[in-house]
């Protein structure tokens, strides 16, 4: 059964509780075909010649292994314009197949320190294997909710995000927790995309709109 009839039959009759739930597993299961299947259909772009549309340079992409950009998914490049001193603790909210990451690793030096999180397993083992492959020790990764982080308050310098709260129902949960878990006088780097105008009824609540 394919996403989009899933989906449709999940919202029929159910809990706003249970309808995010299971919202959230469709999500989780097509980010984690993006990983495991990179050249298949998704219902979003994917791949290193996207990430290069989207503004990641080039001799970055090529000097990273395929694995960081060949099942990348977000939605701009929060890993370049980032201003991330050297020597910082940075934090990846949703870091996919690890692009940002690995460049962010390669911004703070190994003085500093990135830690990756995912609630894709599939995608976690890509970043891991590309933080191995690319000899970035400082590069963790970690799979958690990002509604509930395993961090302790005021620990992280830069926080980044690209792509994760459209993707996300409980908004609040994951906001506040980004707050919490910031240093005093640290930053959020995030990108996100928007709607300009109004959506026309028969779009809204389409799966579309939540896995792209």
């Amino acid at each position: 059964m394919s996403l989009w009839h899933r989906f449709k039959r999940m919202i029929s009759g159910a809990t706003v509780e249970c309808q995010a739930s299971e919202l959230l597993a469709l999500v989780r299961e097509a980010y984690s075909s993006a990983a495991t299947k990179p050249r298949g259909r998704h219902p979003f772009p994917v791949g290193k010649a996207f990430a290069q549309e989207v503004g990641y340079p080039q001799a970055l992409l090529d000097g990273l292994p395929p694995e960081a950009s060949n099942s990348f998914a977000g939605v701009s490049n929060v890993g370049v314009f980032a201003a991330i001193p050297a020597g910082a603790t940075v934090l990846d909210l949703g870091c996919g197949s690890g692009l940002d990451s690995l460049a962010a690793a390669q911004k703070t030096g190994r003085s500093g320190r990135v830690l990756g999180l995912d609630f894709s397993k599939a995608m976690l083992d890509k970043a891991v294997a590309a933080a191995r492959q690319a000899s970035l020790p400082i590069a963790h990764f970690c799979c958690a909710d990002a509604t509930c982080l395993p961090l302790a308050t005021g620990t992280i310098d830069v926080v980044m995000a690209n792509g994760i709260f459209n993707l996300n129902p409980h908004r609040a949960a994951l906001f506040g927790e980004m707050a919490r878990v910031l240093r005093p006088g640290g930053r959020v780097f995030a990108a996100e995309l928007i709607f300009t105008r109004p959506q026309l009824p028969h779009t809204i609540g389409h799966p579309n709109e939540w896995l792209s």
